[in-house]
């Protein structure tokens, strides 16, 4: 059974250096977070990005995460994918997890496209024998030809976007979590690119998809939950989580 299921997770962040007046204003005023202190004796200064958040998915739940900048959207899909750990509380996950946040992790520069497809496949949680399976379909989606046969340093960033989000999106996951700051590269490359997300997000049995667009959330989503300084302020319907949203921002 797939499943995410959160119990008070909280995750703070400290602020080395932080006695400065001025550093702590300028905290104080730019984050999305809360500033806290962190009850030690040196009193060390801590953002707090999720705050004593609790919620459970399940099999053909797609949520939709929204909030400003700093809201801690980007955090929370880090903890799910076990990127960071809570500094409090549980997270269990339940299912194959696959997340695409980044794009270009593991990458040597000095092998081939070839062979970074194998060990980017391997990052991935793939076995020898699902890559040899994959490897033609990532490398005709590249289009790079020839070039995959050089060593990655003599790319261009765009070629280098082309064959990592190709990599990263040729994973069949129960439980995917997407950012849509995700890159994919020139225009004619970013049509394939979305498409190859939306049949991704179709294929997956658990989506978690933070984005600025409510478009995009009424498309993908059956849920959707509203951060704001890295507290839940809503979740449930799309419709009203996005009315709460609206409001919000009308109301800055």
């Amino acid at each position: 059974m797939t499943a995410i299921v959160l119990d008070r997770v909280c995750v703070d962040f400290p602020i080395y250096d932080s006695d400065r007046s001025l550093r702590k204003l300028l905290f104080r005023s730019s984050v999305g977070g809360i500033v806290r202190n962190d009850g030690t004796r040196r009193k060390r200064v801590t953002i707090r990005a999720l705050d004593n958040l609790s919620f459970e998915l399940h099999e053909g739940d797609r949520l939709g995460l929204i909030g400003h900048n700093g809201a801690g959207k980007s955090t929370l899909l880090r903890v799910m994918s076990g990127g960071y750990a809570p500094s409090s509380g549980a997270i269990g996950m339940e299912g194959e997890v696959a997340s695409l946040l980044s794009l270009g992790v593991g990458f040597d520069v000095e092998d081939t496209g070839l062979e970074n497809i194998y060990t980017g496949c391997l990052f991935y949680g793939m076995t020898p024998g699902q890559i040899r399976q994959k490897t033609d379909e990532i490398a005709e989606f590249t289009g790079l030809g020839e070039y995959l046969q050089m060593p990655v340093r003599t790319y261009s960033s765009g070629m280098q976007v082309r064959l990592s989000f190709a990599i990263a999106t040729a994973i069949e996951p129960d439980i995917l979590l997407l950012d849509e700051v995700l890159g994919a590269g020139d225009a004619q490359f970013m049509i394939k690119a979305q498409q190859r997300i939306e049949q991704l997000m179709q294929r997956a049995s658990l989506l978690v998809l933070a984005s600025h667009s409510t478009d995009t959330i009424r498309q993908f989503c059956n849920k959707a939950l509203l951060l704001r300084a890295g507290r839940i302020e809503e979740i449930g319907p799309v419709d009203s989580v996005i009315a709460a949203y609206e409001r919000y921002v009308a109301a800055a």
